[in-house]
């Protein structure tokens, strides 16, 4: 295992923290105030109060970067410093209906070089309160759970494959789309699940618990942190052209070599 960097030992002190918050609040879950942000959208004081916890602590640690956050919109970050890129609270409707599978998501995005945009990735934490699991990433410095390090699945045959994506809702994703993929990959596949949490989603592809992910409409928090740890895990994270702006293009397939080239050919063919 590599030495812990300065930076990972900040995000995962600073998701520890926000998810002490968050596992208080769950546990009295029944009398958080809720809002509505839109049809099926909704932000409950747990994931203000873990976000306000998660910038006090970051910005403390990395005065002048930058924030992306779910809540509290973008705050711009000095120039030539990077920004964080932060979900306090994936897997919000999980929470409000007690369902225990939820996450804190946490990445670093660095500044191109010209300093007139964003590019790459460079570490990423997603950090499951209720069962206390890191999981973390640096670019080239691997893929991690706590000390242990995490590889894609082996799996190369479909009629293998355990499968995880979102489901449109309310307001929220192309229901004909959808359907159509799910119609091309369900009867291949060995089963698919939908745990309404992006982050462990993919976390859960980088240790080989699922064997591929696809999912459109997802927003920069959702999938910065764990499209960093596939692939520091081996594995391949495109979106629906085959290319390397999932983030960007709100589209990501994800999965080893193999899978992730035979989920893209059924993908390609449903939407054709």
């Amino acid at each position: 295992m590599p030495a812990i960097s300065a930076i990972i030992r900040v995000m995962e002190s600073a998701a520890r923290k926000a998810g002490g918050r968050l596992r208080r609040d769950f546990g009295e879950v029944e009398h958080l105030q809720v809002s509505q942000k839109g049809p099926a959208d909704f932000v409950s004081k747990a994931d203000q109060r873990a976000e306000r916890i998660l910038y006090d602590e970051l910005s403390k640690a990395r005065p002048g970067w930058g924030f992306m956050l779910e809540e509290g919109g973008d705050i711009p970050a000095e120039p030539g410093k990077p920004r964080f890129i932060i979900d306090p609270l994936d897997g919000t409707s999980n929470f409000l209906h007690g369902i225990p599978h939820f996450a804190i998501s946490i990445a670093v995005q660095e500044p191109t070089l010209d300093g007139k945009g964003w590019g790459e990735i460079s570490a990423a934490l997603i950090y499951q309160p209720v069962t206390d699991e890191s999981y973390w990433a640096e670019k080239s410095r691997g893929a991690w759970l706590h000390d242990r390090r995490l590889r894609v699945s082996g799996r190369r045959s479909l009629n293998e494959a355990l499968i995880a994506t979102g489901i449109p809702f309310l307001g929220h994703g192309d229901i004909g789309e959808w359907t159509r993929i799910f119609g091309a990959i369900a009867p291949e596949v060995a089963g698919i699940r939908r745990f309404g949490a992006a982050s462990l989603d993919l976390a859960w592809v980088a240790a080989g618990k699922f064997d591929g992910f696809w999912e459109s409409g997802l927003k920069p928090w959702d999938v910065a942190a764990g499209i960093l740890l596939v692939r520091e895990a081996g594995g391949f994270v495109t979106d629906y052209r085959g290319g390397g702006q999932p983030m960007e293009r709100q589209q990501v397939i994800a999965g080893n070599d193999s899978l992730h080239s035979r989920l893209h050919k059924l993908l390609v063919g449903a939407l054709r």
